[in-house]
């Protein structure tokens, strides 16, 4: 908008305001756009099929090897290396066409914890 300004300045101020006036709203203008360029890399939007890469379903038709995944809702065929029950939460780790490849999701083993024992 201050570039558009400045332009019709050309016609409408007497000489050398209109050329500072161009080249002061051209720069301010170069400036501005680098510094959107620079807030919105932060902001990506993850969209398309490099998305689901990583994110965690639950299999809803035995997957051995192939078999039914829903994923945000929706269901996916899916492929697994490895025999994956009903109810098993799985990650999934690639996408070949409109097919899944999944790996069932690694829980962490938790220890069971040992109370100390009471001298006495």
């Amino acid at each position: 908008m201050l570039f558009l300004i400045a332009l019709a300045s050309v016609f409408l101020l007497p000489m050398p305001w209109p050329i500072l006036l161009f080249v002061s709203a051209l720069a301010l203008e170069v400036v501005e756009f680098w510094a959107w360029q620079r807030f919105l890399r932060r902001y990506r939007i993850r969209a398309g099929p490099e998305a689901m890469i990583g994110t965690t379903g639950e299999v809803v038709h035995e997957c051995d090897p192939e078999g039914r995944v829903r994923l945000r809702g929706e269901l996916w065929r899916a492929r697994c290396t490895v025999p994956v029950p009903v109810g098993a939460r799985v990650r999934v780790r690639a996408l070949d066409g409109l097919t899944l490849e999944v790996e069932p999701e690694v829980e962490p083993e938790v220890e069971p914890e040992v109370e100390p024992e009471e001298s006495g």
